[in-house]
């Protein structure tokens, strides 16, 4: 592939959750290097030069309030049938297992942009009628997947009055993810003991990711990290990159949405052992008619918190404007270093500025947050698309032009 980005896409043969100790671009050497499995020396195999597609899609769904699980697939022309697991003769015939690691890592100018770091759930082999050889699609999850598929009742180390950046870490100790690979806020708000109640290691992350009123997801190299509620308002006072057709950096495909579809004017919220909150804006009843969401298995302490947690809610749900949901860019434009450097290293959370010239003349410029990354590759063609949206949570911020207006902003 050819682009001013180099792209490295390694495979590693080994079991195991983690990714350590980390693989180093320039310093370690595929097919050689370790890349995880414990500790334990893995066969590590790099693609990059048989990749002629990379498809990887991250991203939280809006709707439910919550990060799916990221998903990638990398396209491998195999000539020797390496790659096939039915051949032999293959030197990896037998370890082509679920659940190896998957890694992608794009150089610009420098510096290494992790892109996916994953679990591979598929080896799709297709030898075409008339061609010389083969290719596999090799499809990989993030860890979100593996968290979905493991069940616990007690957490290791739960008690009442953790926070839930604590709780966070208990959970993930009670089924021995590692600790390298972990980014966790400290959290704003303390829960109580963990009910012991059978559900998987993902809803019971969710079920404190909506406590805290924070988020939860996988980063792009393979960790977890956890968001607190003051952290994700802070991200807001981030200066913007700013993205339009004029001085800014240029993009295309821009979608908009005008609808009720985030609206939530009434909120019905429970802790564990506690009594129903509701909490209603009549204003926003009186506009968009009832909007209503409700939410059992909170992990408050006191139903004051419950109740607090939905007025906040509603506050930042009560109404509705135009949005931008996604914008494309694409990273064959000429003299686009810093769209490259968007389309790399913007995140979650990442604020953004977004201007376009409306049909009839008029402009709308909007400050959004990015939620979503997605990146389509081939040979010659790369475009990154960004999913945007308002912030997941708003509050004050002092000195901020969208944040800190008095009487507007959430206090």
């Amino acid at each position: 592939m050819s682009y001013p980005i180099s792209l490295t896409v390694s495979f590693d043969f080994s079991s195991g959750a983690s990714f350590d100790p980390p693989f180093q671009i320039g310093i370690s050497q595929l097919g050689i290097g370790v890349l995880g499995g414990g500790g334990v020396p893995a066969q590590v195999v790099d693609l990059t030069s048989q990749t002629v597609g990379i498809s990887i899609r991250r991203g939280r769904d809006l709707s439910q309030d919550r990060f799916n699980a990221g998903l990638g697939t990398v396209r491998v022309l195999d000539p020797n049938g390496d790659w096939n697991p039915q051949n032999a003769t293959s030197p990896y015939f037998g370890l082509l297992q679920p659940l190896r690691k998957l890694i992608i890592v794009a150089e610009h100018l420098g510096v290494d942009y992790p892109l996916f770091a994953g679990y591979t759930t598929a080896y799709n082999y297709t030898y075409p009628k008339g061609e010389e050889f083969g290719y596999i699609d090799i499809s990989a999850t993030d860890a979100f997947t593996l968290f979905n598929k493991s069940a616990i009742t007690a957490v290791t180390g739960a008690s009442a009055g953790d926070t839930t950046g604590d709780r966070i870490n208990q959970i993930l100790d009670t089924i021995g993810f590692p600790n390298s690979q972990r980014q966790i806020d400290i959290g704003d708000v303390t829960v109580q003991n963990d009910p012991g109640t059978l559900r998987s290691v993902l809803q019971a992350l969710h079920d404190v990711e909506f406590t805290e009123f924070g988020g939860v997801y996988m980063s792009p190299d393979g960790k977890v990290v956890f968001r607190e509620r003051t952290d994700a308002i802070e991200t807001l006072g981030d200066t913007p990159v700013v993205f339009d057709q004029s001085t800014g950096i240029p993009y295309n495909n821009l979608k908009f949405s005008f609808s009720d579809q985030l609206i939530f004017n009434v909120a019905n919220f429970e802790r564990v052992g506690g009594t129903m909150q509701t909490t209603f804006n009549q204003d926003s009843i009186d506009t968009y008619f009832p909007h209503a969401i409700t939410k059992r298995d909170l992990l408050h302490e006191t139903d004051a918190d419950t109740l607090d947690l939905a007025k906040t809610y509603i506050s930042s749900r009560k109404s509705t404007n135009i949005r931008i949901d996604s914008m494309t860019l694409d990273l064959n434009t000429p003299n686009y270093d810093a769209g490259i450097v968007a389309a790399l290293g913007l995140d979650f959370f990442s604020t953004v500025q977004i201007t376009n010239v409306q049909p009839g003349g008029s402009t709308l410029t909007k400050t959004l947050q990015v939620f979503g990354v997605n990146h389509q590759i081939t040979p010659t063609t790369w475009n990154t698309t960004l999913i945007t949206g308002d912030p997941l949570i708003a509050g004050f911020i002092i000195g901020n032009a969208n944040y800190g207006i008095i009487g507007l902003s959430t206090l």
